[in-house]
């Protein structure tokens, strides 16, 4: 048993939290706040008996004692000695695991702490430095709040990380309720539920609950019933094993309900069962007179007017997965850039302009090829003329028009925006390379690589490197190739409408002739 486990079982937890942290910009103690939280759920069919909270927990427990997977932040939570260290490193975690899956996480974090180990190592780091270290995981904004809480933990903190759930809220920037629950477990021991989407689906079809699972009502339930299930000898493992559960068994689509720990407590797998009877009942109703008594399907008496019920009937074809039930998504926003890729000529090869971005907002602080948005369909020569005219600013020099050569289309998706890039490419003169803005850097093909810029940039460089370039290129022979220049041609030529763009952010569309005499040439 590791030492942490010990202090815990030795009465550190003495006065520790019991209930969810309370929300951020709350002044209220956490005991009184809860009281404030607390919904009154309109039925025992939504929740536990005590005895079935404590076969829950032992049975839930048990298969995650066989068959957890094991992750360097579970592995680093169990093993640390050091609470600040140990604290920090969940931390890392929980931010980086926020809407990124597993297997992408593993690597980057085993990265930040090998850079970083400790929270003043982090707050010593530059925020370009944090960028390009998180560049590829998505959500950027992410990384900085990190950077920040680091640094405020130094600089205001004494280099100690909060020690309670509500000291995490409170003191570190983009912790909400459930990364401040969920340190609190896993790192500190303290007794609180967890509640990110993996545990919303799993007590969802657990307790039936099929309301609208953002609304107010549903939340406060859900958190109300897993600071009633969480274990208090165990609170970070049950929490782990809440969340392991939801994303190995009781997954969004095919779920493995006969591999489940808790299977007896799911009235939606009874459901299933119940309903399956019923219609294998029908349907050997006429050949078995004496059909097999089928168990009642319980269901919330107060159906009608209880708020975590669902308002849509039950749906056969759908099973568990008729909950969670969710809102429609909102429609994408949908916009268009346009993007030139500025060459030079450099020592070791071409050089790449980049421009950095804002320090607030999407994308914040990373490094992007120059891009004017568009705002309206227009034409070929006009977008030239437009993403001419930002290069010209951007290096005070007079190119032309004739210069620019269309590479293609790359679609980028964010969570809220469908954004298109009409990628264009220019190769500069050595004397037409100054750049006038402090926020703009040429850089080399194995910087760029390197360097703090989105998906969607290495998307757009990938589509530029993978179209034949005017520039010389060595063969594995070491012998320089020329290739000829992309002319401006109607093959070529961007298309003005969004449907005709490479959806995949991969190759240009081949004409029907150059497609079949592709075709032949292979055969």
């Amino acid at each position: 048993m590791s030492r942490f486990r010990s202090a815990v079982q030795n009465g550190r937890r003495a006065g520790l939290e019991t209930a969810a942290a309370p929300r951020r910009k709350r002044s209220k103690t956490a005991g009184k706040d809860e009281e404030t939280k607390d919904v009154s759920l309109p039925s025992s069919y939504h929740t536990f008996t005590e005895d079935a909270v404590v076969g829950f927990r032992a049975q839930l427990l048990k298969w995650y004692d066989k068959e957890k997977r094991e992750l360097p932040w579970r592995t680093l939570a169990i093993s640390e000695s050091d609470v600040n260290i140990r604290t920090y490193a969940v931390w890392v975690s929980e931010i980086m695991l926020q809407q990124t899956q597993v297997a992408t996480v593993i690597d980057y974090y085993n990265k930040w702490m090998k850079k970083w180990p400790t929270v003043q190592k982090l707050a010593a780091a530059t925020l370009e430095e944090v960028n390009q270290m998180w560049a590829g995981l998505g959500y950027y904004s992410r990384g900085k709040r990190l950077h920040e809480g680091a640094q405020k933990v130094v600089s205001e903190l004494k280099g100690r990380m909060p020690q309670t759930v509500d000291s995490l809220l409170k003191e570190l920037p983009g912790v909400g309720r459930y990364t401040a629950a969920a340190v609190g477990s896993i790192a500190l021991g303290q007794v609180t539920g967890a509640v990110d989407g993996n545990v919303i689906r799993v007590l969802c079809r657990i307790k039936a609950i099929g309301a609208d699972s953002t609304s107010h009502a549903v939340t406060e339930a859900l958190w109300s019933l897993a600071n009633m299930l969480v274990d208090p000898e165990r609170p970070g493992d049950f929490n782990q094993a809440m969340m392991e559960l939801g994303a190995q068994v009781c997954t969004p689509k095919a779920p493995l309900c006969s591999r489940c720990p808790v299977q007896s407590h799911c009235h939606s797998y009874h459901k299933v069962h119940v309903r399956q009877e019923q219609i294998s009942k029908k349907l050997l109703g006429k050949l078995d007179r004496k059909p097999p008594v089928l168990p009642d399907i319980e269901d919330c008496m107060t159906s009608g007017t209880c708020l975590l019920c669902p308002a849509e009937p039950w749906d056969d074809a759908l099973g568990v997965q008729n909950f969670p039930r969710k809102p429609a998504k909102k429609p994408r926003r949908v916009e268009r850039f346009l993007t030139c890729v500025v060459t030079r000529p450099g020592e070791e090869g071409d050089r790449y302009l980049l421009i950095q971005r804002p320090h607030k907002g999407l994308l914040a602080g990373l490094w992007e090829f120059p891009s004017v948005l568009l705002e309206e369909e227009s034409s070929v020569m006009k977008q030239k003329t437009a993403l001419c005219d930002e290069i010209n600013r951007l290096l005070a020099t007079h190119l032309t028009e004739s210069l620019l050569q269309y590479v293609g289309e790359v679609l980028h998706i964010f969570s809220h925006i469908s954004q298109t890039n009409v990628v264009y490419s220019i190769h500069l003169k050595e004397s037409e390379t100054q750049a006038q803005t402090e926020n703009a850097q040429w850089l080399s093909k194995s910087a760029l690589q390197e360097a703090a810029v989105s998906t969607g940039q290495k998307k757009i460089f990938k589509l530029y490197d993978s179209v034949d370039s005017p520039k010389e290129k060595d063969d594995k022979g070491g012998k320089k190739l020329k290739r000829p220049a992309i002319k401006s041609n109607k093959k070529l030529q961007p298309s003005n409408n969004a449907k005709g763009s490479a959806a995949d952010g991969g190759s240009r569309q081949l004409s029907l002739n150059s497609f079949f005499r592709t075709v032949k040439e292979e055969n």
